[in-house]
C-alpha cells in the first residue's frame, strides 16, 4: 500500500482506521487487486509512470458517512476524488485526476428518494443509475420517461455534473439543464442544499430552481468544490405517441443546407429530440477503398465519393430523430418538416416507426432506437463489437463545440479529417451531434490501448486536434483528465481570468485542497506549482 503524495504512511494508516470505523472495514479498499478495478481502462497513459491511479478507496453509505469521511480527510490533508457509479469511459473512468488520491466511491448511496408522477420529477442519490430509475418507474406503472445517455449503467448525478446529454425532448436531454435542487457536502463536512432546499421543510425543492440569492448549482458541475449527495431531476411525461424518423440527403454538397434546415427546425421547436447528422461516406470507420478516396483532397474527391455512394446504395447524409406528443399534432408538424427538408433536391424524411404508449414489456424489448424512447441499454457496446466493427482496446473522446452553421460544421469535419489522417488516427465518430439547443458537438473517439508508442501518437494527435479547434474558437465541453489542464488553458480570455476565479473559489471553500485536485484544471494552492 502506497500513501498519497506528501502524506506520511503513519498518518495515512490512521485515516484508514478511522474510515473503517465510519463505513465498515469491508468498504475501505487498499489491496492492489481492489485498486486495479478503479483504474481507467481507457487511459491514454495506461501502464506509464504518469498514469493516474488511486492509493485507496472508501465507500460510504449515507450523507452522514460522507460528512465524517471528509472531516477525517480535511484534518489529515488527504486528497479525495469523488465518483458516483457507472464507468465514465473515455473521460477518465474511475481514476483520479491527481494520482495517489483516495477514491470516494458513492455507489452504495443508491436510493431513489422520491418520484412524483404528478409533478414529473425524481430525487436521487449519486449511486442511482439510469437502469435503476427506469426500473423503478416501470415497476410502478408511472407515466414518466427518463432521458439517458448511451450506456444505461451510469449515474444520473454523475452524468449531469459532467454536462452529459441524451436523446429525448428538450430540455430533458440536457442533463444539467434538467436538474432541480442539490444537496452538497463541502470539504470540511458542512452540508448545504441549493435552491428551495435551503428552506427548511421546503415543498418545492424539485420544482423551483432558484430559491433566493445567487444560484450556485453550477459551481458543483465539472469542478471540485463539493460532493453532491442528492440531486433532483425533471422527468418527461409519457407522450401519447412517438414517431421515429430519419431525414436523408443524397449529395456531398447538400451537407451545409441539410444541417441548416435541421437546425432551424430545432430552433422553431418542431424537432425537439436530439438528432445527429452522420454519413456512411464521410464518417468513421472506413474500408480501404473509402480511405483512399477520402485521402485524396484534389478536385476528384467529391465526384469519386458520390460515385462510391451510388455504387454502394448509400445516402450521403442522414439524421435520425423523433417526435413526441399527440399523434394528430405531431403528424401535422411532420408535414411541415417534410416540406422544409424536401426543399433540398432529392432529400426526404422517412418514418421508421410509430409507437403508441404505454407499451407492453415485449413491445419495449423489440422497440428500435431505445434511447430516444427513454429506455436505458448497453446497445452502444453491442454495436462496437458487431461483425465488421473495428476492434480497439479503448478510446478518448475529442468533443469540440462548433457553431450550429452547416458550412462551418462541414469545414470543421474536413479539417479534423485531415488532422486524423496526418497523425495516423482512425477514430470512430465525426457525427454532428445536436445535444444542445444552440450549438453542435463533433465527437471523435480517438483509439488508445496498451501500446505506449501507439498511445503517445494518439496523445500527440489529440493535442493537435485541441490546438487547431481552439485557434478557431471551438472549445471542448468535456475532456479526459490527461488533457484537463491543456483544455482549460485554452479558456484564457483576459489572461486566464476564469481559471483564476475558479482557484479563488477553491481556496475559499476547500482551503486544504482535499477534494478532487486537478479536476477540470482546478488545483489547490499547494499543488499549482506542479501544473
Amino acid at each position: 500500500m502506497k500513501a498519497p503524495p506528501g502524506i506520511a504512511p503513519a498518518r495515512f494508516e490512521q485515516a484508514l482506521r478511522k474510515w473503517r470505523g465510519i463505513v465498515g472495514a469491508d468498504w475501505v479498499f487498499t489491496s492492489a487487486q481492489d485498486l486495479d478495478a478503479y483504474r481507467d481502462s481507457y487511459s491514454p497513459l495506461y501502464g506509464e509512470v504518469t498514469e493516474r491511479v488511486a492509493s485507496a478507496v472508501v465507500a460510504p453509505d449515507s450523507v452522514e458517512q460522507v460528512q465524517e469521511v471528509l472531516r477525517v480527510a480535511h484534518a489529515a490533508r488527504i486528497p479525495l476524488y469523488a465518483i458516483s457509479t457507472g464507468k465514465n469511459l473515455t473521460y477518465g473512468g474511475s481514476a483520479p485526476a491527481y494520482s495517489g488520491s483516495v477514491i470516494l466511491d458513492l455507489k452504495r448511496m443508491n436510493r431513489i428518494l422520491e418520484v412524483s408522477e404528478r409533478n414529473a420529477f425524481a430525487l436521487v442519490e449519486p449511486g442511482v443509475s439510469y437502469f435503476d430509475l427506469y426500473r423503478h418507474i416501470r415497476e410502478r406503472g408511472l407515466k414518466l420517461w427518463i432521458d439517458c445517455p448511451d450506456p444505461g449503467w451510469g449515474s444520473l448525478v454523475g452524468n449531469s455534473l459532467d454536462h452529459g446529454a441524451g436523446y429525448t425532448s428538450a430540455p430533458f436531454r440536457d442533463h444539467f439543464e434538467a436538474r432541480c435542487g442539490m444537496e452538497v457536502v463541502l470539504a470540511d463536512g458542512q452540508l448545504l442544499r441549493t435552491g428551495m432546499g435551503a428552506l427548511p421543510n421546503s415543498k418545492t425543492w424539485q420544482q423551483f430552481r432558484y430559491g433566493m440569492g445567487p444560484m450556485v448549482d453550477g459551481l458543483f458541475a465539472q469542478s471540485n468544490f463539493g460532493v453532491v449527495t442528492k440531486m433532483g431531476f425533471w422527468l418527461m411525461p409519457q407522450p401519447e405517441c412517438a414517431l421515429l424518423l430519419t431525414a436523408e440527403a443524397g449529395r456531398h454538397d447538400d451537407g451545409p443546407a441539410f444541417i441548416d434546415a435541421l437546425a432551424q427546425l430545432g430552433y422553431e421547436g418542431l424537432i425537439t429530440s436530439q438528432l445527429f447528422v452522420e454519413s456512411p461516406v464521410m464518417g468513421f470507420p472506413m474500408g480501404p477503398e473509402l480511405a483512399r478516396l477520402r485521402a485524396d483532397w484534389s478536385e476528384r474527391r467529391v465526384p469519386a465519393l458520390e460515385d462510391y455512394a451510388r455504387r454502394n446504395g448509400l445516402v450521403f447524409w442522414s439524421a435520425p430523430f423523433a417526435m413526441y406528443g399527440h399523434e394528430d399534432v405531431v403528424r401535422t408538424q411532420l408535414a411541415h418538416i417534410r416540406r422544409r427538408i424536401e426543399q433540398i433536391p432529392g432529400a426526404r424524411v422517412r418514418e421508421t416507426a410509430c409507437l403508441r404508449f404505454p407499451l407492453a414489456d415485449d413491445q419495449l424489448a423489440a422497440a428500435p432506437d431505445k434511447a430516444r424512447l427513454g429506455i436505458p441499454s448497453l446497445s452502444y457496446f453491442v454495436s462496437r463489437f458487431a461483425p465488421g466493427a473495428p476492434l480497439f482496446e479503448g478510446h478518448i473522446d475529442f468533443s469540440p463545440v462548433v457553431p450550429l452553421d452547416g458550412q462551418t460544421l462541414r469545414e470543421a469535419q474536413d479539417l479534423f479529417d485531415r488532422i486524423c489522417q496526418e497523425h495516423g488516427i482512425a477514430p470512430l465518430g465525426g457525427r454532428v451531434l445536436l445535444y444542445h439547443l444552440r450549438a453542435a458537438c463533433l465527437i471523435y473517439a480517438v483509439p488508445v490501448g496498451r501500446d505506449p508508442q501507439a498511445n503517445a501518437r494518439a496523445r500527440a494527435g489529440f493535442a493537435r486536434l485541441m490546438e487547431v479547434a481552439a485557434a478557431r474558437g471551438w472549445g471542448e465541453y468535456r475532456i479526459h483528465p490527461a488533457f484537463m489542464d491543456k483544455g482549460i488553458g485554452y479558456y484564457n480570455y483576459n489572461d486566464g481570468a476564469l481559471l483564476r476565479f475558479h482557484e479563488r473559489l477553491k481556496d475559499a471553500v476547500d482551503p486544504h485542497g482535499i477534494l478532487s485536485a486537478g479536476r477540470y484544471g482546478i488545483w489547490p494552492r499547494h499543488l499549482r506549482k506542479h501544473v
